[in-house]
């Protein structure tokens, strides 16, 4: 048994499936397959019951998952430890996509130039994903919107992201939300994505079912389309606000309960990295300085009258 295999096997069960970990690792699926085998015969057991094209974890798979995580971060601890001492080592960040586009830009440069012996690997996933991530080993910490077992996971809050609206500048939807059953609503394409299950839980609270639901790959794309008047997206006003065409938008703001969604770093209690405590000390001074700024805003829709 060594470091590889318990990778391997790790991947394997993060993804699902021998295919979807070949992919994420870019590796041949005869390559999983044959580390598994071996893992499988050093260890003597059956890992995984094979299902056609599916896998179940065995018992003894159950058994070695969280065996194979501690040992995977101690070994990269050891790593850190004997390579750089203190001072430096490499780190496997997770982020939102809209966190990495609008938050951590400026953060990460700072660091950088503070700490240069040290490099950031950024990921990023929808929050849910990054969740999984971090639990089956493959990040060190990530910055997720979701609530969290806190018995495994130590949370440090970081950034209060607003949720708002936008729209065409003229988009009677924007100004009359239950037009929305008319009309088509833009939003992030994964599923895992916190702010489109906020979007759609208050679409449902509100009994309102859009006529339809147009997947974007990106904030960019949600923007770009609302302008042309495609829909209606809900977005984090903090990545609007690097959108050059702002101007070209109207923005609704949502009911406080709704709107805001608390961001925090989350790792598990057991990782204990000098690097990640000097990016964390980073992320905290750049988050009180966030909740002091005002940034401009854009038009805010207003209701309009029916002919």
């Amino acid at each position: 048994m060594d470091l590889r295999e318990l990778e391997t096997f790790q991947a394997v069960v993060a993804a699902g499936g021998i295919g979807r970990a070949a992919s994420k690792l870019h590796r041949a699926q005869s390559s999983i397959t044959s580390r598994i085998q071996q893992l499988e015969t050093s260890l003597g057991v059956q890992l995984f019951h094979r299902e056609g094209q599916r896998l179940r974890l065995t018992a003894p798979g159950e058994e070695l998952v969280d065996y194979a995580r501690r040992m995977l971060e101690l070994a990269e601890q050891t790593r850190v430890a004997v390579r750089s001492g203190e001072t430096g080592g490499a780190l496997r960040l997770g982020a939102m996509e809209s966190v990495a586009a609008s938050r951590l830009p400026y953060p990460l440069a700072a660091f950088h130039r503070a700490h240069p012996q040290i490099w950031v690997n950024l990921h990023t996933a929808s929050s849910r994903g990054l969740v999984a991530d971090v639990q089956a080993g493959a990040l060190d910490a990530a910055i997720v919107g979701e609530q969290v077992d806190t018995e495994r996971f130590r949370c440090v809050p970081l950034y209060v992201e607003e949720l708002v609206l936008v729209g065409a500048r003229d988009s009677a939807m924007l100004a009359e939300p239950k037009r929305l059953a008319e009309g088509t609503v833009l939003v992030y394409h994964s599923q895992g994505c916190i702010y489109r299950r906020r979007l759609l839980d208050w679409l449902d609270v509100q009994r309102i079912v859009p006529a339809r639901l147009l997947e974007f790959a990106s904030y960019h794309g949600i923007f770009a389309a609302a302008a042309a008047g495609v829909g209606v997206g809900l977005v984090p006003r903090s990545v609007l606000e690097t959108y050059p065409q702002r101007d070209a938008l109207s923005v609704r703001e949502m009911p406080a309960r709704l709107a805001r969604i608390q961001t925090a770093l989350a790792m598990l209690r057991t990782t204990h990295l000098p690097v990640l405590t000097r990016l964390e000390e980073c992320l905290r001074k750049d988050a009180v300085a966030a909740r002091g700024k005002t940034a401009p805003r854009p038009r805010r829709a207003t209701a309009r009258k029916e002919k």
